[in-house]
């Protein structure tokens, strides 16, 4: 299992049609991110910053994340989010959401 991390910004003015869209995310979008083996997925918001993170319960991230981005559900369901958002990833990187790195994490076996 590999965890993920990333981080985006909230544009002003869009903060309550943002939640109110994840009050109700479509069954058909959350499945897609299932078949992709995503687990754990959960949005924080602090402020105007989002912070998502899930893990990763499969074999090629990459592959699964095209899976995710070539979904036609998905994808109409960003037509409603990504407007909402404002990225922080650095230009030419191809993430929308800027990756974060994971700089300490405390286990079972380690605690």
């Amino acid at each position: 299992m590999q965890r993920y991390c990333s981080l985006i910004r909230l544009r002003p003015g869009r903060r309550q049609e943002y939640l109110l869209l994840h009050r109700s995310v479509w069954p058909d979008v959350e499945q897609m991110l299932v078949r992709a083996n995503i687990r754990n997925y959960s949005i924080f918001l602090h402020g105007d910053l989002l912070v998502g993170y899930y893990e990763y319960v499969g074999d090629d991230h990459e592959a699964d994340q095209a899976r995710i981005a070539a979904d036609p559900r998905t994808r109409q369901w960003w037509t409603l989010t990504d407007p909402c958002q404002e990225s922080l990833a650095e230009p030419g990187s191809g993430h929308w959401w800027a990756p974060m790195q994971e700089v300490w994490h405390l286990n079972e076996e380690t605690a």
